[in-house]
């Protein structure tokens, strides 16, 4: 009898999880490469992690991305952990070796800044400061990706400013924090505005702040992609800026475990868009 071909699985691991985008992304990919194989959501409790994912490899799985709450909790179980996953202290793409062993990386700092690049072509890192908003997870992965592009000077800001403080401590002296109620003053001096925070997406608070300081000069990205355009980027292209919304951070992202688990890169195409929005 002839043996079948495994079919490879991966998956998105979170809690919640009903809300994630991925499986729509995937899904296009592997119908549009003709390639067998599935990517699914998985709802894992904190408590139920680590159990999960050391009987995954056995279950056929190559690999799985992780969301909130185990993307820190991944990376201290993970046999090898890539530098820029390290230094972003999460871990969002996990492969699984043949012999059981737990690759961990981020693409996060890769996904947010092939989204500028690829919808912002004329942005130059090096041409002055990037104002970034929040002091979280997404803002660390944020901050890695502006600094190692060459970005040469960030001014941060957080609601909580303490937070802003401690991860201004990870990155040395380009990292510049001011209150949050100084925002409005700072956001003239950005080449590049980012918003990393959830103010703005729906079901959460607005983002209230005086914005009139935007201009044409700027290119402006919002993390947030529910909605699509965020009161943050309508005001900004208002005011002439190139905007940049936070879909394309989400697929690009995605690119990476792709090719590692299914072994085609996908690439990231206006249906790529439309069938993630479907």
């Amino acid at each position: 009898m002839t043996e079948l071909a495994k079919i490879p699985l991966a998956g998105v691991m979170g809690h919640p999880v009903a809300h994630s985008k991925s499986p729509q992304l995937f899904r296009h990919w592997l119908d549009s490469n003709g390639l067998a194989g599935h990517y699914v959501p998985l709802h894992v409790s904190p408590d139920a992690f680590e159990t999960t994912l050391r009987a995954m490899p056995g279950m056929g799985f190559v690999g799985a991305n992780v969301t909130i709450p185990h993307k820190q909790r991944a990376m201290e179980l993970a046999d090898h952990v890539t530098e820029r996953a390290t230094r972003i202290g999460a871990a969002n793409t996990l492969t699984f070796q043949q012999n059981g062993e737990i690759h961990a990386d981020n693409t996060d700092g890769f996904g947010f800044l092939e989204n500028l690049r690829q919808n912002a072509p004329h942005w130059r890192p090096e041409g002055g400061a990037a104002v970034v908003l929040g002091a979280g997870g997404a803002a660390r992965a944020v901050l890695v990706s502006l600094l190692d592009a060459g970005v040469p000077r960030i001014i941060l800001a957080n609601r909580t400013r303490s937070r802003a403080d401690d991860l201004a401590q990870s990155f040395g002296p380009a990292i510049e924090v001011i209150d949050w109620a100084d925002l409005a003053e700072a956001l003239p001096e950005g080449v590049s505005v980012i918003n990393t925070t959830s103010l703005g997406m729906s079901g959460k608070a607005p983002l209230t702040l005086d914005l009139s300081g935007l201009h044409k000069d700027q290119v402006v990205t919002d993390l947030v992609y529910s909605p699509l355009e965020t009161d943050l980027l309508r005001a900004a292209s208002k005011a002439g800026c190139h905007t940049v919304d936070g879909l394309g951070m989400l697929l690009y992202q995605a690119v990476p475990g792709f090719e590692r688990w299914f072994g085609v890169t996908p690439v990231v195409t206006p249906q790529t868009r439309k069938a993630v929005l479907a």
